[in-house]
């Protein structure tokens, strides 16, 4: 009887066993791939329990999450033969786990060799064909972009996918350094001393033009007070004329006071003999103003 268990207890085992080699599981992180003595049998199978047949059929597991290959540092030459220092990333996943298995055998490491080897050489070739500013602020997004579907058509024949390229940092080494700020210097002062000119001979255009502008203007204001002054001073003489052509004398005696205030107002010592015409009215008992001739001259002398 205890043989009996024995041989009951060995076939349960290698039942267990026959049955735990029979099911394999594959979670969603993964993928898998089912070989048949060696050979690719299947590779497309979804997150879940799945059978094999024991001892014939093996299973390869694979990560199939996005994984990140971060590149050494290395120097390029730009168009210019300036070194420049990269500093790049991938980041990469299986698209295809057969043509992966062939083509790296699996193995993570070979396959993270080789998209070094080709982000190198799309790197070389995008800096070989830029300038270091081109590369440095103009088109890094550019470089990027070529350079991620460069590398997916190259990583395809490894069943490998692309999923993102970045470049962290471009730095310029010491020797290089100097050189190229000195030539962005020299270019940005160039560039403002262009723009400041540009403003210099803008601002002195609009400076002759309001010039010209201000000349025009005063010239038309001047004309046009010399003709309201002109026509004001008619009409003023007309009514002048109007006026003291009703009282004569008057007019005589009006304009001789003026003269006598004209003269007499100076700080000055005259001495005079009230004698002639122009002091007629300070003898009024011999000269009085009826007996002012109407176009008399000598009375009113002109002074001013």
């Amino acid at each position: 009887m205890g043989r009996s268990f024995s041989i009951l207890a060995g076939l349960v085992v290698l039942l267990l066993v026959i049955g735990s080699q029979s099911v394999f599981t594959v979670n969603e992180r993964e993928r898998a791939l089912l070989l048949w003595l060696g050979k690719i049998e299947r590779s497309d199978f979804e997150p879940g329990l799945h059978f094999k047949v024991p001892f014939f059929n093996s299973v390869r597991k694979f990560d199939g999450r996005i994984l990140t290959l971060d590149a050494e540092t290395e120097r390029y030459l730009t168009i210019e033969k300036k070194n420049v220092l990269v500093d790049s990333f991938m980041m990469w996943r299986i698209g295809d786990v057969a043509q992966y298995y062939r083509s790296m055998g699996g193995d993570e490491s070979r396959a993270a060799l080789r998209l070094s080897q080709i982000i190198r050489a799309d790197l070389r070739s995008e800096f070989g064909r830029r300038t270091v500013q081109e590369v440095i602020s103009g088109e890094r997004s550019l470089i990027m972009e070529h350079m991620q579907r460069r590398a997916n058509k190259e990583a395809k024949e490894f069943g490998i996918t692309i999923a993102d390229v970045r470049i962290k940092r471009v730095d310029l080494p010491k020797d290089v350094s100097s050189s190229v700020y000195a030539r962005m210097e020299a270019e940005r002062q160039r560039v403002a001393k262009e723009l400041r000119s540009q403003g210099a001979e803008t601002a002195e255009r609009i400076r002759s033009e309001a010039d010209r502008q201000r000349t025009i203007v005063l010239a038309n204001a001047q004309k046009e007070a010399e003709n309201i002054r002109g026509a004001g001073d008619a009409i003023a003489t007309g009514i002048y004329a109007e006026t003291f052509g009703q009282e004569p004398a008057f007019y005589a005696l009006y304009r001789s006071l003026a003269a006598y205030q004209k003269v007499f107002s100076q700080e000055s010592l005259l001495l005079l003999e009230p004698k002639g015409e122009f002091f007629r009215f300070f003898n009024p008992n011999k000269l009085g103003l009826e007996e002012v001739e109407p176009n008399s001259r000598l009375a009113t002398p002109e002074l001013e």
